[in-house]
């Protein structure tokens, strides 16, 4: 496959702007860019679809420039509810500094870094009117849909005007950087469409881009959010075991979609091992693969292979072979109480993972416990200090870490 065919089989493109856009994704190298504007200090799981799209065009030879957007960010584009916090000054310049060196990472220092600030802040207003303003009607602007949505319940005018300054990004780079084409979600085309709209009335000139349909997960939520928390790509917020088992419990429905989107093996590759998959979807072949991949591209081989280990030793209750670290890991978030050494019946009464001794000992004779992955029985087990941690595992899913003082 070529690569435009490439995108087409991963479900890629949604929309597309220029005609012989096939011919500049398969022809000689060209610059592209995707940009984000620095609402956190962290990339999240969302963001990787274009990513590692971003990434796939830099693997066929074309320059990505990343765009972060110290501008944009400091008016913050329309939400379909409700206007953006804004953010103080210095919380965006962090904001940047963190997002840069993940994408320096992610691109391994071969993508182009650049910050919309730069271009934009010595801009006086009655000349960006004059120079951009005047190329856009008020009704084209309204009749973008983000824009209509928030009609009705009010839209600001430094929201408003965001399309232009996104525009006037495409404008400047293609001016500057001869960067002839975007790559963004399709919740951008209304932006997109305004840069191209731009380069077309002010230079004469056509630009292309394409965009890619938002990932969703089986019940139509945005990929990578977790009642309502997103996934971040920084390890020290979202650690790589934690990625490791959203990925790995993805919805069978789902996982050959996201094994396109998100990884970059062979279409041979994929479909052999979906066709391994579905003769036995409950080893969960497709999803171990998955996150692997992932976990290896966001962040090293290491910790995907810990997170791996980790996942392995608590789904057969092999927890003995954890490290100190990787039960931190493991079980960071669970219930965790620090402890000196006792009898099983007293800390299990005490720090409340029972909550009497009667219901402890009707855990214990109903095999319901579990230390270190070995069933107890014994009220009188003794936990001691031979170790750091001790997990409690009580019925199936119920987890609690004991810390030794």
């Amino acid at each position: 496959m070529n690569l435009y065919e490439e995108l087409v089989w991963r479900g890629l493109i949604k929309d597309v702007a220029g005609e012989d856009l096939k011919e500049k994704l398969n022809g000689e190298p060209i610059t592209f860019y995707w940009g984000t504007d620095p609402t956190a200090d962290s990339l999240h799981i969302g963001h990787y679809s274009s990513l590692v799209t971003a990434k796939r065009l830099a693997k066929a030879g074309h320059h990505p420039i990343l765009l972060c957007g110290g501008a944009t960010g400091r008016i913050g584009d329309p939400r379909p509810t409700a206007e953006r916090e804004i953010l103080s000054y210095e919380v965006i310049d962090h904001n940047i500094k963190c997002i840069k060196n993940q994408i320096d990472r992610l691109f391994e220092g071969k993508a182009e870094l650049v910050d919309n600030y730069s271009w934009t802040k010595d801009y006086k207003i009655l000349e960006f009117l004059r120079d951009i303003g005047k190329y856009i009607n008020v009704n084209y602007m309204i009749n973008k849909d983000i824009i209509q949505r928030r009609l009705e319940t009010g839209i600001t005018f430094a929201e408003f005007t965001y399309t232009l300054l996104q525009g006037y990004d495409f404008l400047h780079l293609y001016e500057e950087k001869n960067c002839i084409m975007q790559v963004e979600g399709s919740d951008q085309w209304g932006n997109i469409t305004t840069g191209i709209e731009l380069i077309k009335k002010k230079l004469g000139k056509e630009a292309y881009a394409f965009t890619m349909p938002l990932i969703l997960d089986a019940n139509g939520n945005k990929f990578g959010k977790s009642e309502g928390n997103a996934l971040w790509l920084d390890k020290e917020k979202t650690s790589a075991y934690e990625l490791y088992q959203y990925l790995i419990n993805a919805d069978d429905s789902k996982v050959l979609e996201y094994l396109k989107v998100f990884t970059f093996l062979s279409k041979e590759k994929i479909e052999s091992l979906y066709e391994e998959h579905q003769k036995a979807p409950e080893k969960r072949l497709a999803q171990k693969t998955l996150a692997f991949e992932v976990v290896k591209d966001i962040h090293t081989e290491e910790d995907a292979k810990t997170a791996q280990k980790i996942s392995e030793s608590l789904f057969t209750d092999n927890i003995k072979n954890l490290t100190d670290s990787e039960i931190e890991e493991a079980f960071k978030g669970v219930p965790t109480y620090s402890i000196s050494e006792g009898k099983l019946i007293d800390i299990l009464t005490t720090t409340g993972i029972t909550s009497s001794r009667r219901e402890t000992r009707e855990f214990l004779s109903s095999n319901a416990i579990s230390i270190d992955g070995n069933i107890i029985n014994d009220e009188n087990f003794l936990i001691t200090k031979d170790k750091k941690y001790h997990i409690i595992k009580r019925g199936k899913k119920k987890y609690y870490l004991l810390k030794i003082n």
